[in-house]
């Protein structure tokens, strides 16, 4: 498997939603839920829409992602992704007993090769160049949760690595690159 990087600069993340936007709202969808939760691509791509939406039919605050020992992970939705949800469902032929990200032609959802090929796509479309794919949404969570000043335990714990350094490495920060961060607490 190939090495991609996180969409560092801001200006990259709007050009591809940009292109995506125009191409497909799914597409811009796992993008934006890609990019705001660091999910797993194969986690984002079980999704099923009756997951995503509570009694009322509204888009829910977080989604509750099962784990493989009966236990409930708590994925933060926030305002970017509800707002895609919704714009994505609103517009779509979806159900709630279908996948988020379903294929039009299997029923089924996309591939981790089509996540890829989706990204891929919209780098070029957008006319970047680097190494990218669907695992760069993911990196580009934590880099930019560490470059606003989200604790690197957080982070860590959030991907389930072992170690401080493995994820550093893994979101593309050397330990010497500094970051002016804010915490602007705002009471």
């Amino acid at each position: 498997m190939e090495y991609v990087e996180a969409f560092k600069d801001i200006n990259q993340i709007s050009k591809i939603k940009t292109y995506l936007r125009a191409h497909s709202s799914r597409d811009f969808l796992l993008f934006v839920l890609g990019i705001n939760t660091g999910m797993k691509i194969n986690e984002m791509l079980e999704i099923t829409v009756a997951s995503v939406l509570d009694e009322t039919g509204k888009v829910k605050e977080f989604y509750e992602q099962p784990t493989e020992n009966d236990e409930v992970n708590q994925i933060y939705l926030n305002l970017k992704v509800r707002t895609a949800l919704q714009e994505y469902l609103k517009g779509s032929k979806v159900i709630e007993g279908q996948f988020l990200f379903l294929s039009p032609k299997t029923k089924k959802p996309i591939t981790r090769q089509q996540a890829h090929r989706i990204i891929h796509d919209a780098v070029e479309g957008a006319g970047l160049t680097g190494k990218f794919g669907a695992s760069s949404m993911r990196k580009t969570f934590g880099y930019h949760a560490y470059k606003q000043g989200v604790s690197l335990a957080l982070i860590q714990k959030h991907y389930h690595h072992s170690s401080p350094s493995e994820t550093l490495k893994y979101i593309g920060i050397s330990k010497e690159k500094k970051f002016k961060t804010n915490i602007d607490v705002n009471l």
